[in-house]
């Protein structure tokens, strides 16, 4: 197959009308010349250099810091990469873009020496020694910030930084040149961390500044972020984006894994699209690119991103949260006084940074957690002290946060999950006798209406795939016409267009008279889904506004604790 020209003005890896293209591979012209690859051999000299020479600022990056060539990983029968190749220069920033599952954290983790390649060659300055262990990768100039941080929550942060390569003075630990480190890196890099804070007393955002200083410490060429932005308020979002940017422009080249359309746009100079393990499109073009273009990519359809629904009509109140008290695993306050209603017909976007119990009052409406004091009524129903079966069969659908642990039974089939709330039921039951095919009939007529892909409805749920998996929980949950939807993370982990088949059911129960109470921790997915917002910070409502006109930053701010 041929690949078509391209003018410029479309984004590689996107078909243009009527006509089949593939990836091309071929990495766009840079600025290769001695005297430009000679001047820019470390950070320092970089920074000394004037811009019209480095070139940096002007969208000229220098040397090849990482080229990676046919890399293929397989598990057992999953190929989780397959045949990749790409390459980062110096002081450029590319977005590793593509859904859950499409190998961005795996092709990651081989560069920074976690998991050995089954094929495939990955070069670091023109060293092609292959990497052994993360040891070796950082002796090699690379530095990977995972989403789940790995730091020491007791320890200080100069204690942290100093972990893996400490320095002594007279047989002790030398914490001053440590903490005199920290100081000097968080100056020049804009990341303001205190060296004598315990990391567990900090926020998310801070925590994940620790993490870069630390990273930074051991003087990187390639800092890899992945999903860095996940647990992150709007406003630490837009300081990380700027830092970012300001590493790029010293000369550190980022790899970023993400999702987030919005972020690629804002900051990367360079993206590859992955889709079941393989790269299936790269973008340069990024001013003349738009997150249809890129959601194309990564899904190979059209999608629409924009939720597009009629303004609410809302009617009686279907839940009222009076003053509730509900403690988390370690036995500590975690919803404190939360107060809160929702009308049948709109849907109540709960809007908040994790961890500051919107896990715990889900739970507790779900009737899965136990409530310390304060009410929650549905209509004239007390549900404060309700069971799980007892709350179903009020009229609760419940898309739980963590659909594998609560969502399915992995080794049940698709038809027996799409009963687990009414299996004793009629007509799934009849004198304590399943009906067999009534179940089958109803399975097979919810695959078909929500596009559930599988092999038939005898198949387990835990071989699906992850939105597949999600597909099976919200068709359980709405199709028995409940009062009253709770959606905890509803999409997370699930593709660009199971994602938009998710939220058009979610606005059809709301019009179908349900009242839907949403709690996601993506923004974008709030403000474009919610009627009503409710910011969550220390397990209290401290706002609420209508979405529509509602301010990003404002919300950011009351999600941050300035309220």
């Amino acid at each position: 197959m041929s690949t078509p020209a391209n003018d410029g003005t479309q984004p590689r890896g996107i078909p243009t009308e009527g006509t089949p293209t593939e990836y091309d591979p071929t990495v766009p012209e840079v600025d290769t010349s001695e005297e430009h690859l000679a001047a820019i051999v470390t950070n320092e000299e970089i920074l000394a250099l004037p811009a019209e020479v480095s070139g940096f600022g002007a969208g000229n990056v220098g040397e090849v810091i990482l080229d990676v060539k046919n890399l293929s990983k397989s598990f057992g029968s999953v190929h989780a990469n397959k045949d990749i190749t790409l390459q980062v220069r110096r002081g450029e920033i590319v977005a590793l873009l593509g859904e859950n599952g499409a190998g961005k954290s795996t092709l990651m983790n081989q560069i920074f020496g976690l998991i050995t390649p089954d094929t495939g060659e990955v070069t670091i300055k023109g060293d092609k020694t292959p990497i052994k262990d993360p040891r070796d990768a950082i002796s090699r100039g690379i530095g990977m910030v995972h989403q789940h941080f790995q730091l020491v929550p007791v320890m200080t942060v100069a204690e942290n930084v100093m972990l893996g390569h400490e320095t002594t003075k007279g047989g002790v630990l030398d914490l001053d040149t440590a903490r005199q480190m920290v100081r000097e890196l968080s100056e020049k890099h804009n990341l303001a961390v205190d060296p004598d804070a315990d990391v567990e007393d900090l926020p998310v955002g801070t925590q994940q500044r620790v993490e870069i200083v630390k990273a930074l410490s051991r003087k990187v060429d390639l800092l890899i972020l992945d999903e860095p932005t996940a647990v992150l308020t709007p406003q630490e979002t837009d300081e990380l984006l700027g830092v970012m940017r300001d590493l790029a422009n010293g000369g550190t080249s980022i790899v970023f894994i993400t999702h987030k359309l919005r972020e690629v746009l804002a900051v990367a100079d360079h993206v590859y699209v992955l889709r079941h393990g393989a790269v299936v499109g790269e973008v340069t073009d990024i001013a003349n690119t738009t997150t249809t273009d890129l959601a194309t990519m990564m899904v190979g359809r059209s999608v629409v991103l924009n939720v597009e629904k009629d303004a609410a009509t809302p009617g009686e109140v279907v839940l009222q949260i009076e003053n509730l008290h509900v403690k988390d695993d370690r036995n500590l306050g975690a919803v404190n006084g939360f107060d809160l209603q929702v009308r049948a017909g709109e849907i109540v976007g709960v809007a908040g940074v994790e961890g500051n119990g919107q896990r715990e009052l889900v739970e507790a409406l779900a009737g899965m957690r136990k409530v310390v004091s304060g009410t929650m009524r549905l209509g004239d129903l007390d549900l404060t002290k309700a069971n799980p079966y007892q709350t179903h069969h009020a009229g609760v659908g419940h898309i739980p946060e963590d659909r594998e642990k609560h969502g399915l039974v992995g080794a049940y089939s698709i038809a027996d999950n799409l009963v687990l709330n009414e299996y004793d039921q009629e007509p799934f039951a009849k004198s304590g006798v399943r009906q067999f095919d009534k179940i089958r009939a109803y399975a097979e007529k919810l695959r078909e209406e929500f596009d559930i892909r599988s092999s038939g409805v005898g198949q387990s749920a835990g071989s699906l795939s992850g939105g597949n998996k999600q597909k099976v929980v919200v068709a359980r949950e709405l199709t028995f016409g409940p009062k009253l939807l709770m959606a905890a993370q509803p999409t997370r982990g699930v593709d660009v267009g199971s994602i938009e088949f998710i939220h058009k059911r979610i606005v059809a129960a709301r019009d179908g008279g349900a009242g839907v109470l949403l709690v996601s921790a993506e923004l974008d997915e709030i403000l474009s889904l919610a009627d009503r917002i409710a910011v969550v910070h220390g397990g209290q409502v401290v706002k609420e506004m209508p979405a529509e006109g509602a301010d990003r930053a404002e919300i950011g701010r009351l999600m941050a604790g300035d309220h």
